[in-house]
């Protein structure tokens, strides 16, 4: 910006400042910080968005466990579902081919209905060991209860879990 001054050699001679135009380093570095700031919020923020997806994905993964699970096992005569070798044999293999059946620890109760006589239980670990827990003295010949439950660990270490429980009855199939 020119300013003009009443100099007595030359009335017209426009005199300007000079400012300066560079930053400073503390300009400098204070802008750096602030830049990093930002950048290493919208990286903590896209990886927390990258684990609620994760945990989407594994829960939505764990609800078709269940359910698969759920269906094979009403697809069973009533005599093959009240025999705990079939059922133990039966969960020897994963409830379906995803990878998360290969982290999830699944178990399958087995109970008379509506007075349960105890209840049998099966356990199958990810590595695809079955136990037997527990034994119902009887299942009955009308209508059993079946519970199927699917737990596991999300990254950090927090427990998780989905469960079903179904009636099933000695009933005809057609």
């Amino acid at each position: 910006m020119g300013i003009i001054s009443a100099n007595s050699h030359n009335p017209m001679r426009v005199q300007t400042r000079r400012s300066d135009a560079a930053m400073t380093f503390p300009e400098v570095m204070v802008a750096v910080l602030l830049l990093a700031i930002f950048c290493a919020s919208v990286f903590e923020l896209n990886a927390v968005c990258l684990r609620y997806i994760d945990a989407s994905k594994e829960s939505i993964a764990a609800l078709q466990s269940v359910h698969d699970r759920c269906e094979v096992l009403r697809n069973l005569s009533f005599s093959d579902l009240t025999t705990q070798s079939t059922v133990q044999s039966l969960l020897a293999n994963a409830a379906n081919a995803s990878d998360f059946c290969k982290k999830a620890t699944e178990i399958v109760k087995i109970s008379a209905y509506p007075t349960a006589n105890g209840t049998t239980q099966f356990t199958r670990t990810p590595t695809g060991t079955v136990t037997i827990d527990s034994t119902a003295t009887d299942l009955g010949s009308g209508l059993v209860q079946v519970d199927i439950s699917t737990s596991w660990n999300m990254l950090g270490g927090r427990a998780r879990s989905e469960q079903t429980s179904t009636i099933i009855s000695n009933g005809t199939k057609k």
